[in-house]
């Protein structure tokens, strides 16, 4: 379900900006967009930059003011590359996205942006409770509309508690028995190579395998990968090992 956060962006002038924005809200789960007073909107290459986010697109509304971009909304976030004169608060990305994500809960709120080559005013930001910095190198610290608007809306996504999902596969890991008889076949080899452990105790050499061996999570599969290499360098070993006697 869609969260309820309000993504205004005020006076865009790149058509392509506006795609790609509504583009980084779906890949976030963001859905109400509104422009206020846009250059140049609907637009083709707004369309081609969604590449596929064209519902959000659709959805978008057009509005003359930032009060009607306002309107309806509770907490409001404006964001800013730069330090402002005035006593504003200003606060870091993530901790505005987890009270972005709190104040939703209650009544709509909103996130501001400003236009490409200006920002957001100092009237604009009148109406935010806070203010947004995305850290950045002091030196360059103005993103493009649609990278700032991906990183705030990934920080929401984040903050309402979105985790990475961990990929498995159909084949279960190697079981203690896998891993003990790859464990003695890999000493052989290494016996055989006379890879020997050097150290006082000539102990520490195998448990260290072992354990990195063990971080690595092998499942059946690669484990008998293991063992076939194994068995391949233990036969190519046999068969030099042949032609040097016979001569």
């Amino acid at each position: 379900m869609s969260p309820n956060i309000r993504v205004v962006l005020v006076e865009p002038s790149h058509p392509g900006n506006i795609g790609a924005v509504a583009r980084a809200m779906k890949n976030m789960a963001l859905e109400d967009l509104v422009l206020v007073r846009p250059r140049e909107f609907p637009h083709p290459e707004a369309t081609a930059r969604a590449s596929g986010a064209d519902d959000v697109l659709a959805r978008a509304r057009v509005v003359e003011t930032l009060a009607e971009g306002l309107e309806g909304c509770g907490f409001v976030a404006a964001t800013t590359s730069r330090f402002r004169d005035q006593n504003f608060r200003v606060a870091d990305v993530r901790d505005v996205a987890e009270r972005v994500v709190a104040e939703a809960r209650r009544s709509p709120a909103a996130i501001l942006f400003g236009a490409e080559r200006t920002g957001l005013t100092n009237d604009e930001i009148e109406s935010a409770h806070v203010l947004i910095r995305i850290p950045a190198n002091d030196a360059y610290c103005s993103l493009n509309l649609a990278m700032a608007v991906q990183l705030v809306a990934y920080e929401i996504f984040r903050a309402r508690g979105a985790k990475v999902v961990q990929m498995h596969t159909e084949v279960p890991l190697a079981t203690p028995e896998d891993m003990d008889r790859l464990y003695v076949h890999l000493a052989e080899v290494m016996e055989e190579v006379e890879f020997r452990d050097r150290t006082q105790s000539g102990t520490n050499l195998m448990a260290r395998i072992r354990r990195f061996m063990q971080r690595a999570e092998l499942d059946q599969n690669e484990a008998n990968i293991l063992r076939g290499l194994f068995t391949a360098i233990q036969k190519r070993r046999r068969r030099a090992g042949g032609t040097d006697r016979e001569r």
